[in-house]
């Protein structure tokens, strides 16, 4: 047991060093194109700034280094399990009577915690530093006026209306909507009020409204009531818990949200009548995380632990490389469809990361035991 245990914590710290170290490296050669693709559109801007496109580079770091965790996995893995292999470590391991599956625990529970860490720690971290790069990016290198741009200017929203009694909800229509001093204005607005069962109680036409904390503000706004004659036009305000911020990020991208917040976030555009596809999947991404880390470490055991007298390492490790290559793309395309809808989330986020586990722990299995 004590050499298990003393075993396992060298590996570990092995295991550690090369992931972290092949992590920073491809962090930063991402980060080189993306300044340079940076820079490139700041030339036409003179009003960009080395010093700009320099801190925009920088906050998305974090958010770089979450997208390229699991193949530093992969590739750390495979750089650890060669050298302790080449060194005849692991051989000697296995002569004294431990199994591989003993040996590669340790580092396969790291994978996990790598993986976690992300997920829970990282994620809020670079959530907060995507938002502050996006929002850099879209009021000095782009042209649109922010994420309401996306849309034409336009808003559709539903939202519980707590004015109606009994409470019922309220389906908002607004035209020529900006933001500006994060203050949302909109022109020619229609709400439909309606009841419990979905009947419609009435209708309200503002030529403007402005969105204040705990109400959108309806100026000229007249009440239509079926049988009625219109009511004069007249300040009406209309209770909401909807903020600025929380407009944008319905439209923003699902990465300037942290994994904690994505859930409560989730349910109020469920109420606010937004899509939560993307954001659906983007929690979904975060949760099967540990499981796609684990994956990429059984993945660089299985191709990396063969002995250099028996020949065809290099050929292995490429083998390993190709196939947590394969893995990782399979992920981000699955992502896509996920993100189309051709796929259900659940199954997008899911399904690369376990049939990946499965695969490298069939592999782990014909090597050892068959």
């Amino acid at each position: 047991m004590g050499l298990a245990v003393t075993l396992s914590r060298y590996i570990v710290r092995q295991f550690s060093a090369a992931v972290l170290a092949m992590l920073s490296a491809l962090t930063l050669l991402v980060a080189l194109f993306d300044f340079i693709e940076l820079l490139r559109r700041a030339a036409t801007r003179p009003a960009v700034g080395f010093s700009l496109v320099s801190q925009i580079a920088a906050l998305r770091l974090p958010w770089e280094a979450m997208q390229i965790l699991p193949f530093a996995v992969l590739l750390g893995g495979i750089i650890a399990f060669w050298r302790l292999t080449r060194s005849s470590e692991l051989i000697i391991a296995r002569a004294s009577g431990l199994s591989a599956w003993q040996f590669l625990a340790a580092p396969i529970a790291c994978a996990v915690a790598f993986g976690a860490f992300a997920t829970g720690a990282l994620s809020p971290l670079s959530a907060v530093l995507y938002a502050r790069a996006e929002r850099l990016d879209s009021l000095y290198l782009q042209s649109g006026s922010g994420p309401l741009s996306l849309a034409g200017g336009q808003l559709w929203l539903r939202q519980v209306d707590r004015a109606l009694a009994p409470e019922g909800v309220s389906i908002l229509h607004a035209l020529d909507v900006t933001v500006r001093r994060r203050t949302l204005t909109a022109r020619n607005v229609s709400i439909f009020r309606l009841g419990p069962d979905d009947a419609l109680l009435q209708r309200v036409e503002a030529t403007s409204a402005r969105l204040a904390p705990g109400a959108w503000v309806l100026e000229g706004a007249r009440v239509l009531l079926p049988g009625r004659l219109p009511d004069t036009p007249r300040r009406i305000e209309l209770p909401t818990d909807l903020t600025v911020g929380r407009v944008e990020e319905s439209f923003a991208s699902p990465d300037t949200l942290s994994f904690w917040r994505l859930p409560g976030f989730i349910a109020l555009l469920d109420r606010s009548g937004f899509s939560a596809l993307r954001h659906r999947l983007r929690y979904q991404t975060l949760l099967a995380l540990p499981v796609l880390t684990a994956a990429m470490a059984l993945v660089a055991a299985g191709f990396s632990m063969r002995p250099a007298r028996r020949g065809g390492v290099a050929r292995m490790i490429a083998s390993g490389v190709a196939a947590g290559f394969a893995l990782f793309m399979v992920s981000k395309i699955a992502e896509e469809f996920g993100d189309s809808g051709a796929l259900p989330v659940v199954l997008a986020a899911w399904a690369p990361a376990l049939a990946g586990l499965l695969l490298a722990i069939s592999l782990l299995l014909h090597l050892e035991d068959g």
